[in-house]
């Protein structure tokens, strides 16, 4: 008996009782005898019974578990991941995380498999290629609410927590003129990425209201890789008139632009200032790192979208019909 997992048929053959009467006993239930409660968690305790939570959820018709969808376990995303179990565990839900790598395929593999698994509910934040959100509305038909964050498509009617960045990026373009810099490139991330529209808004904003010139050329847009970025640092540097700021859409771009100077252009260009939005630990331990960067209070964003979700749960437990919330969390602009 010591190699089998000790059930409730198990316990009710040793002590001659009902399968119900021991499932009642171990939840302390009223309607069973003080005694017989007694001697059945005894027996359970010396058998290391364990409550089977499967069948537990199967019976509640709750898995008691919410799925995380992110591009990768980052610094960034970690942040965020950190505020989506802080509220998962204080609702005593368990938290199952995947990996999308950017990638549109297993994004749309990793959404089938949370839902064939039951989770309760989704907390994502899309893949930088998602064409579109069609795979996620599937899961309305199993009442499985989906909450997006950081980075949040550009569809009505969806439940999202989003950091607003054209005010900060305004401030971080006067930051830089502050400096003496008139010549401000930014390179963006790509435009399947909604969130890339708000840096672009401020960083006109922000040229306009530093009466700084407008140079088209000025703006690349590149896919986070590393190659993209090394292109755009090209683009940037082939024509006469060359930044001497450059706004990148995070701290990995950054590095690689950096990089990119040193190996191509070694010497050359070492006068140029960077500044960008998240902020890697290890970035202020660089010789010369970014001047400054925009917070997107990643902690926060998890921990408000998990909070959505679960008013979205609450509600279909109530059979109320939950309008979706859009809230918006104000960046703010360090200078290292």
């Amino acid at each position: 008996m010591q190699n089998k997992i000790p059930t409730i048929q198990e316990i009710a053959r040793l002590l001659k009782l009902s399968k119900s009467t021991v499932s009642r006993a171990l939840r302390n239930h009223p309607a069973i005898g003080l005694r017989t409660t007694q001697q059945v968690q005894k027996l359970a305790k010396e058998l290391n019974y364990e409550p089977n939570q499967l069948a537990i959820s199967f019976s509640k018709r709750k898995s008691m578990s919410i799925g995380v969808i992110v591009s990768s376990l980052d610094p960034y995303f970690h942040r965020a991941v950190f505020g989506i179990e802080d509220c998962a565990y204080a609702n005593n839900y368990s938290v199952l995380i995947s990996q999308t790598r950017d990638e549109y395929d297993i994004e749309v593999k990793v959404l089938e498999t949370m839902r064939k698994q039951r989770v309760d509910g989704i907390v994502a934040s899309i893949s930088r290629n998602a064409p579109d959100i069609r795979h996620f509305e599937k899961c309305r038909q199993y009442n499985i609410p989906v909450v997006f964050f950081d980075r949040v498509p550009d569809v009505a009617g969806i439940n999202s927590v989003w950091c607003r960045l054209d005010i900060s990026t305004i401030e971080l373009v006067s930051y830089l003129a502050s400096k003496g810099h008139e010549h401000i490139a930014l390179i963006n991330g790509p435009v399947s990425l909604p969130i890339r529209n708000e840096r672009l808004k401020g960083y006109y904003e922000g040229l306009e209201k530093n009466k700084l010139p407008v140079y088209e050329h000025f703006v690349k847009t590149a896919d986070l890789s590393t190659v993209g970025t090394y292109e755009a640092m090209d683009a940037l540097l082939s024509h006469r008139i060359k930044p001497t700021a450059i706004i990148t859409f995070n701290d990995y771009m950054s590095l690689d632009a950096m990089h990119y100077l040193r190996k191509v252009k070694p010497g050359r260009y070492s006068d140029i200032d960077f500044v960008t939005y998240s902020s890697l630990p290890t970035t202020r331990y660089l010789d010369r790192p970014p001047l400054a960067y925009v917070d997107q209070f990643p902690y926060e964003q998890g921990k408000l979208a998990t909070e959505v979700l679960f008013r979205q749960l609450n509600g279909l437990a109530k059979a109320e019909i939950m309008p979706p919330e859009n809230l918006v969390i104000e960046s703010r602009l360090v200078v290292y």
